[in-house]
């Protein structure tokens, strides 16, 4: 588990930098103490009598003490301040209450998921959803009941680790995305092979995947999947251009998420900081449905009801880690050094995605070479919520033959 590793090792760095600090202010306790007992140590500050006898050399020292402190006291407090709350799992006392069937991961935690289309038993294909930000186990590429039965298509959706009433994992990575969904279709008995379905920010689950576990796939698809602009293999100029379109609060999110992950919850909870639009629902969509859908989401309150129910467990386990790992660094691997796959891959893209620029999706999709990418013109970003696209993507991946190696 590599990529995220900063921000799930964050505990213990805290842990040793607070106790380092408090171990300085304990020793300049003890020493101004014993300053008492023992004549031969420097005074906690320089004397001011008359004809003291104190040389600038005791006074330095004692500046430098008192300075000491008064770091340490100011670094113990702004370590304690960017510390994350804990999470509260579901099941746990104080903790939400266990309402969706869960299985078992491999390392003991669970994963709430939902399921929908035809019985596993009378299923000819079987699917896996990962769902995008702020998303969960009821969110799906919404095709239609009927195509399903028709296909004979069982679908499965799930909570990813700390979303919903899924299980936090404080060791999430790239590589743990693709095991969870491994696990999942082992607990659920899905067969040696399986077809995958990933949306937006959850597609970096089918990028490592591809990566981690090509023997169990028998398709994949994915829907405009998010770009780390940091990405090696993106044309630096372009990508630095797009980058640099977004607010300042999306920027400095981003920024955050790569160089200080273990910031990111502090960084967003401060009201004077630049933070996401993507996550107050502030920004505008270039896409006149994406948009609609924004202000109508926002009236009715279900922007808001989403999000409590996928970060009910702590938004640091949900949101941040997902910034962290999506936006972090990828040290293993990019999606441009990935090889052709056993399957079929294919992309959609909306050419007015006000949240993936398009311009480098095509670049990915061009060095990549074999991946199946499917531009729609004036289509945004939420391709879920465009009539009849859920039954255009499942079909087309369903009916892909697989990939030659």
């Amino acid at each position: 588990m590599a990529a995220g590793g900063a921000a799930a090792a964050s505990t213990g760095y805290w842990s040793l930098a607070i106790g380092a600090m408090r171990a300085a202010m304990v020793c300049w306790v003890c020493l101004a103490y014993m300053r008492g007992v023992c004549d031969w140590l420097p005074p906690p500050l320089p004397a001011a009598a008359a004809g003291s006898t104190s040389t600038p050399r005791v006074g330095l020292l004692s500046v430098l003490f008192l300075a000491a402190v008064a770091l340490s006291l100011v670094a113990g407090w702004f370590l304690n301040a960017v510390r994350p709350p804990p999470p509260t799992p579901c099941g746990t006392p104080g903790g939400p209450p266990v309402t969706a069937p869960r299985v078992r991961m491999r390392d003991g935690r669970y994963l709430a998921y939902a399921e929908s289309g035809v019985s596993k038993d009378r299923a000819r294909f079987k699917v896996v959803y990962s769902h995008g930000f702020s998303g969960g186990r009821m969110d799906s590429p919404r095709a239609s009941q009927e195509l399903l039965e028709e296909l004979g298509v069982y679908m499965v959706a799930f909570d990813r680790a700390g979303y919903g009433e899924s299980d936090p994992d404080r060791r999430r990575s790239v590589e743990s995305a693709a095991r969870d969904i491994e696990d999942l279709a082992d607990a659920l008995e899905l067969g040696e092979r399986f077809h995958l379905v990933c949306s937006s920010l959850g597609s970096h689950a089918g990028w490592a995947a591809i990566r981690y576990i090509p023997h169990r796939l028998a398709g994949l698809a994915m829907m405009a999947p998010v770009i780390n602009y940091r990405w090696r293999g993106l044309p630096r100029a372009l990508a630095r251009q797009l980058y640099r379109k977004q607010t300042a609060g999306d920027q400095w999110s981003l920024r955050v998420a790569y160089y200080a992950p273990w910031l990111l919850h502090w960084w967003m909870s401060q009201p004077w900081l630049p933070t996401s639009t993507v996550i107050d629902g502030s920004a505008p969509f270039p896409n006149a449905l994406d948009e609609k859908n924004r202000v109508m989401a926002l009236s009715n309150g279900m922007f808001h009801s989403r999000a409590r129910l996928a970060t009910q467990q702590g938004v640091q386990e949900s949101f941040y880690r997902d910034m962290a790992v999506m936006f972090g660094r990828w040290p293993e691997f990019e999606p441009t050094d990935l090889e052709k796959p056993p399957f079929p891959v294919h992309l959609f893209q909306g050419d007015e995605d006000g949240v993936v620029p398009v311009q480098l999706q095509r670049h990915i999709c061009r060095k990549l070479g074999w991946v199946n990418y499917h531009e729609l013109p004036g289509t945004g970003h939420f391709l879920s919520a465009v009539t009849g696209l859920g039954d255009r993507i499942v079909s087309t991946l369903l009916s892909s033959p697989p990939a030659s190696a």
